[in-house]
């Protein structure tokens, strides 16, 4: 069974998709252990609970220094030994001692085909607003493994979705969810679970599914 904690920040329909998987038997051999959230009283942890999922909250405010927040963000993920972490829509910049000791389980969901329209400062509704400011007819939706970096890590899963006559940044983000976002991140977390996953050379393999 992967022991899946999932980082939120916000609404949580990313995690509503993986938590409705789960349910629905698609997602086999997860369990969703904790959500955490950097913010209280956000809708992602009404989410967990009504999933019956355990909800916990440390909030950056509470602080009065960075780095005690990161020593009690990183005890947050220690305490339920997680075989992968999922960063669904979590804006907390993860410390450097935390993707250190998660190395290659920690994964993200990116609102773009990176390399286009990612790094820093590219998140909510900043990469669709770049996206129709230059014009492109594809954008979509990646999922990929945290490095230090900002959406450097190698990529796992992407798919592209169709940029429409008349789209604002908002209809356009509602699309990459539905479309794209909302399946790839349940895929890529079975993927895994099934130990279909190996990065190679800076690069993700995918083996084929065994035949019955």
């Amino acid at each position: 069974m992967l022991r899946v904690l999932v980082m939120v920040s916000g609404g949580g329909t990313n995690l509503q998709a993986i938590l409705d998987r789960v349910a629905d038997g698609t997602l086999k051999n997860v369990q969703i252990v904790r959500v955490l959230s950097n913010n209280p009283g956000v809708k992602a942890l009404d989410r967990a609970a009504a999933a019956g999922v355990e909800g916990k909250v440390v909030c950056p405010k509470d602080y009065a220094d960075r780095a005690d927040f990161n020593r009690d963000w990183l005890a947050a993920c220690d305490e339920v030994a997680p075989d992968l972490i999922v960063l669904a829509g979590c804006l907390v910049i993860q410390p450097a001692e935390l993707i250190r000791r998660y190395a290659g389980k920690i994964i993200n969901i990116h609102p773009a085909l990176i390399p286009a329209f990612c790094g820093k400062g590219f998140y909510g509704l900043k990469p669709h607003e770049a996206a129709l400011a230059r014009g492109v007819k594809l954008t979509g939706a990646t999922v990929h493994f945290v490095d230090e970096g900002t959406d450097t890590g190698p990529i796992i899963l992407q798919k592209a979705v169709a940029v429409k006559n008349g789209d604002t940044p908002q209809i356009l983000q509602r699309r990459v969810m539905e479309e794209a976002e909302w399946e790839l991140l349940p895929q890529a977390i079975g993927l895994i679970a099934a130990g279909r996953v190996h990065i190679e050379n800076g690069h993700v393999i995918i083996e084929e599914e065994d035949a019955e």
